[in-house]
């Protein structure tokens, strides 16, 4: 297969733990037979730069939307990917992350910056994205997410199975809820 004729991935992770990033890696071997048929183009595992405007076939978002930066990697992810995956359980679901939805962004950064075990003389950064943070939210109470790819981390295994169903044209769908097409 040609590079012509690969479809071009790029991923990125958005308010979370890196694991799923690190779920993708152990596919171990597999990844050279991905590399043949899919050229990884901006991922944090490369480079961490965006996709390009021309646009992806495949992008990969792990993690909850945060803040205003987190919101505009999503939105530019949905816009540049012709399929968008929402991958692990903060991507998918807020995981997480969204604890910090029920008591409010101003008690959960007491907690953080002045109240934890591990803080000397703490104080709140005076930091205008930690002002305007909103509720943290699934990726798809963003944009539309056309796979989900649930999981903390998802298995190497539900991965591979995923981006295999992609590039051979088919949409993922693995029953019992752990996979699906949306």
């Amino acid at each position: 297969m040609s590079d012509n004729n690969k479809i071009t991935v790029a991923s990125d992770w958005l308010a979370g733990c890196a694991g799923c990033h690190m779920s993708f890696l152990d596919i171990d071997e597999r990844i050279v037979t991905l590399l043949e048929h899919a050229t990884l183009l901006s991922t944090p595992i490369t480079d961490l730069k965006h996709p390009s405007k021309e646009g992806v076939t495949v992008g990969i978002l792990e993690g909850a939307v945060n803040n205003s930066a987190n919101e505009h990697v999503a939105k530019m992810f949905r816009e540049r990917c012709k399929i968008l995956i929402a991958l692990g359980d903060c991507a998918v679901f807020g995981g997480v992350n969204t604890m910090r939805n029920a008591i409010g962004i101003d008690k959960a950064l007491q907690r953080a910056y002045v109240e934890s075990d591990s803080t000397v003389d703490g104080q709140i950064p005076n930091d205008e994205e930690i002002a305007t943070m909103q509720n943290c939210r699934a990726v798809d109470q963003v944009v539309p997410v056309d796979v989900y790819i649930p999981g903390c981390p998802p298995s190497a295994d539900a991965i591979w199975f995923a981006l295999t169903e992609l590039l051979a044209g088919r949409k993922p769908d693995l029953r019992g809820g752990h996979l699906h097409w949306h």
